[in-house]
């Protein structure tokens, strides 16, 4: 089917948001044989291509290269006196994201270089003291 402006827009086309689920399960620094890389747990609908085009327009990362594999839920079931109940929990896929090799550090947790100056500094400062102390202490005794 078609209109003035061109084809009409198939099904294929979809918008993935911010908000949708990309949930980071682990992830590795790069070394000096391995690039760094990810772990992340996304909807069963999600292709490669959308993981790798959400990732790099969306949070600006490089990434290379996409694997996935999808799991089916855990089926469980509860057995009560009266009657069994049968559930299962939600499908998922499972993204591990290879980064460029222009990409380092993962950034797990936040390092700020100055509080950590400052902590080494303070940390410094209590050695100094205690071993100051425990000298001045010895010598209270030994009198």
């Amino acid at each position: 089917m078609s209109n003035r402006f061109g084809t009409k827009v198939g099904r294929q086309f979809r918008v993935w948001l911010p908000t949708m689920p990309l949930t980071m399960v682990s992830a590795r620094n790069a070394t000096a044989t391995h690039p760094a890389w990810a772990i992340f747990r996304t909807p069963p609908r999600m292709t490669k291509h959308e993981i790798k085009e959400h990732l790099t327009k969306i949070y600006n990362l490089p990434v290379k290269n996409v694997n996935t594999m999808n799991y089916e839920g855990k089926r469980k079931r509860i057995l009560t006196q009266s009657k069994t109940v049968f559930y299962k929990y939600s499908d998922f896929k499972k993204a591990v994201v290879t980064f460029d090799a222009t990409f380092k550090d993962i950034g797990l947790g936040m390092r700020i270089p100055e509080l950590e100056e400052e902590e080494a500094a303070e940390a410094a400062a209590k050695a100094e003291g205690a071993s100051g102390n425990s000298t001045a202490l010895s010598a209270t005794k030994r009198s």
